[in-house]
């Protein structure tokens, strides 16, 4: 995913999954702790190694600073941070996925990136309901996969709405401007 295919990664206005009634797509799978995730590989316009931003005062602990990507100041996320998730070694395997959300560029510190897996609607089941103990909100559902006897699951994520909530404070999303 470089800069020389624009065309390649284009955002689109729309959700990835409206509940788990969508016609599936492709996401870009990656790892906190022991678990996977996937985001709409549409919303993700490169991978780069991880390099320390610089850290920007009384920024909450899960915003780590900004990078200037080209020309571009980046917010640098970690996913872990914002999770709650222990935290781990900035290592090899660490990457930045760099976003485009809401026409705005937003990096997330993420454990490892795995790879762009397709689904279709009968791998994708609907997002488990929970007590209001357990923020399910930007959870759209679960991808799962049969890979031999083994059964991979993937937490699909609307990264989209993550990162324009109220909550992330980075993105007011287009609709609440």
């Amino acid at each position: 995913m470089n800069q020389q295919q624009p065309n390649a990664l284009t955002v689109r206005n729309e959700p990835v999954l409206a509940g788990a009634q969508s016609a599936g797509g492709e996401f870009l799978s990656f790892h906190l702790g022991a678990e996977e995730y996937g985001i709409d590989i549409l919303k993700v316009q490169e991978i780069r190694g991880y390099e320390a931003p610089t850290r920007i005062a009384n920024a909450p602990a899960y915003i780590l600073g900004v990078l200037n990507l080209r020309g571009v100041i980046v917010p640098i996320l970690d996913m872990r941070i914002k999770f709650g998730l222990s935290t781990a070694d900035y290592n090899a395997q660490t990457v930045t996925i760099v976003l485009t959300i809401a026409n705005r560029v937003v990096g997330m510190v993420v454990d490892s990136v795995s790879d762009v897996i397709a689904l279709q609607t009968s791998q994708i089941r609907p997002a488990p309901e929970f007590s209001a103990a357990i923020d399910m909100e930007h959870v759209i559902g679960l991808g799962v996969m049969e890979q031999g006897d083994r059964r991979r699951m993937l937490i699909l994520m609307d990264i989209e709405r993550l990162m324009t909530s109220a909550e992330m404070g980075l993105i007011s999303a287009p609709d609440l401007q």
